[in-house]
C-alpha cells in the first residue's frame, strides 16, 4: 500500500471516530432517553458504546442472545488452518463496564407504536430511539435443495462458528486429490470479497497440504470485488488449482443434491469431496418482525441518520440495511455505528444531526503473506449513500510482494484495532 493511502486512511479512522465525540447535549428534568441496541456485533455493540460515549446520562441496552461474539472478518484464515477460532471470539465485559446494560435474551418483535421490544424471556424493553443491527439471516430454501438440514452436510460458514469448524474439518479429512467446490451468490450479501479470499486461503491450503487436490468457484456473477487483484494473485500462486466459474460460463448454481455433496448448474452437475454453499442472504430475522425490511427482505435507511424509511425511531446498521454503494463490511458497520450514534444522542435531545461522511476499507488475504484491500469514502447523495468522488481505491496491480505482504501485515493490525476498539 502506498504512504499517501496508508495516511489516508488514517485520516479516514479519526474521522469516524469523531463522528460519535458530540458535545454533550442538556436534557430536561425526568427520566433519560431510553436507547436500545438489537444485535451485538461490529455494528451494534460498536453503536451501543458510541451512544454511551456521546452521553453518559442516555440509558443503554444492547440486546444480544450470546455471551460470546464470533468474528466473520479473518474466520477465512480458520478454515484454511491458519489460525483457531478462539482469536475470533470476544465478550461483552467491556461492553458492560461502559455502563450498558446487556440483555442476553433473543429479541422476538417490536411495536413501533408502543415503542417497544419484547424479548425471548417475556421481558419488555420499552425505547425512544431503537437501533437493529441484526446481521444477516439466510434465505433457506431460495436455493433448491439447501436447508438448515443441507447446512449440516455442506456448510456455508458465513456466519462464524460452528459451520467455520465444521469446513475446516472436512478440508482436513479430504483424501489428497479432492475436488473442492464453493458456490458463490448474486450480489447483495455480506462481504463481497469473502467468498474470494476463502477461495484464496483454502487454494493455499490444498497447495501446501494435499497438492493434487482442486478448487472450483461456481459464481452467480461476472464480476466481482477486487477481481483483477484476486485473478492476477490466482494466477501466480495457484495456476491449475484454482478455477472460477462465471454466471455467463455456467457459474450459477441453480440446486444442491446435499446427500451426494453435488452442485447442479444449467450446465451441468459437480460432485464434489468437499462443498461450500455460501446461499442467498437478507436481513436478519428482527429486521422484519420490526417492519423495516422491504420486499427485498433488506432495510432501507435515512443515509443520514440510518433511521428506518419504513418505520419512525428505529435504526438500521450494518449488513442489514440499504447503504447504497457502500459494501456490507465489518469496517463499514463500524463506521455506520459511529454515525448512527451521533444522530441518535441529537434526536434523542431535540437536536439535528449533519450530514457524514463514511469510511470503509476491506482487506482480504490472498494467502498468509499477500494481503489486497479497497478503500471509499460515502456521504448522503439523492437519498442514499454515494461513493464521494475520487476518494478511496484498491491495491495497485503491479505492487511488488512486499507491498502485498505489508498489506497482510495491516489487515491483521486492523482487526486487533478494531476488535480492541468495540469489545476490549
Amino acid at each position: 500500500m502506498k504512504a499517501g493511502r496508508r495516511e489516508f486512511l488514517k485520516l479516514g479512522v479519526a474521522a469516524a471516530a469523531s463522528a460519535a465525540l458530540l458535545p454533550v447535549p442538556t436534557f430536561a428534568q425526568g427520566a433519560a432517553p431510553r436507547a436500545v441496541v438489537v444485535g451485538g456485533g461490529f455494528a451494534g455493540a460498536s453503536c451501543a458504546r458510541a451512544i454511551r460515549q456521546a452521553d453518559p446520562r442516555i440509558a443503554v441496552t444492547l440486546v444480544e442472545a450470546n455471551s460470546t461474539f464470533t468474528a466473520c472478518p479473518f474466520s477465512n484464515a480458520v478454515i484454511g488452518g491458519l489460525r483457531e477460532l478462539s482469536a475470533q471470539q470476544f465478550t461483552y465485559e467491556r461492553v458492560a463496564a461502559d455502563g450498558i446494560a446487556v440483555a442476553r435474551a433473543i429479541a422476538t418483535a417490536v411495536d413501533a407504536q408502543a415503542r417497544s421490544v419484547s424479548l425471548a424471556d417475556g421481558t419488555s424493553l420499552p425505547y425512544d430511539r431503537l437501533v437493529l443491527a441484526p446481521g444477516i439471516d439466510i434465505r433457506w430454501g431460495a436455493l433448491p435443495g439447501y436447508d438448515e438440514t443441507a447446512a449440516t452436510l455442506i456448510p456455508h460458514a458465513w456466519r462464524a462458528g460452528e459451520q467455520t469448524l465444521l469446513l475446516r474439518r472436512q478440508l482436513e479429512a479430504m483424501a489428497d486429490g479432492g475436488l473442492v467446490v464453493i458456490s458463490a451468490p448474486a450480489n447483495p450479501f455480506r462481504c463481497p470479497p469473502g467468498p474470494y479470499e476463502r477461495a484464496s486461503l483454502i487454494a493455499h491450503y490444498l497447495k501446501t497440504k494435499k497438492p493434487r487436490s482442486k478448487l472450483i468457484v461456481l459464481d452467480a456473477k461476472d464480476t466481482f470485488s477486487k477481481q483483477r487483484l484476486f485473478q492476477a494473485a490466482w494466477a501466480e500462486l495457484y495456476p491449475g488449482l484454482l478455477e472460477w466459474v462465471p454466471l455467463s460460463k455456467g457459474g450459477n448454481v441453480i440446486s444442491v443434491d446435499a446427500a451426494t455433496v453435488t452442485l447442479v448448474t444449467d450446465f451441468g452437475r459437480h460432485k464434489a469431496a468437499v462443498a461450500n454453499v455460501i446461499p442467498p442472504q437478507k436481513a436478519g430475522r428482527i429486521a422484519e418482525a420490526a417492519g423495516v425490511a422491504d420486499r427485498s427482505g433488506w432495510c432501507p435507511i435515512d443515509p443520514v441518520t440510518f433511521e428506518s424509511k419504513l418505520q419512525a425511531r428505529i435504526h438500521v446498521i450494518g449488513d442489514a440495511a440499504i447503504a447504497g454503494a457502500m459494501p456490507k463490511s465489518a469496517f463499514a458497520a463500524n463506521s455506520q455505528a459511529k454515525t448512527c450514534a451521533a444522530a441518535v444522542a441529537q434526536l434523542l435531545t431535540g437536536g439535528a444531526p449533519s450530514a457524514p461522511k463514511l469510511i470503509n476499507t476491506c482487506y482480504s488475504l490472498v494467502a498468509p503473506d499477500y494481503g489486497i484491500s479497497v478503500a471509499g469514502v460515502y456521504a448522503p447523495a439523492g437519498g442514499q449513500l454515494a461513493e464521494v468522488p475520487g476518494s478511496g481505491g484498491v491495491s495497485p496491480t503491479d505492487a511488488p510482494r512486499a507491498t502485498r505482504a505489508a498489506e497482510a501485515v495491516l489487515a491483521e493490525a486492523w482487526f486487533r484495532t478494531i476488535a480492541a476498539e468495540v469489545f476490549g
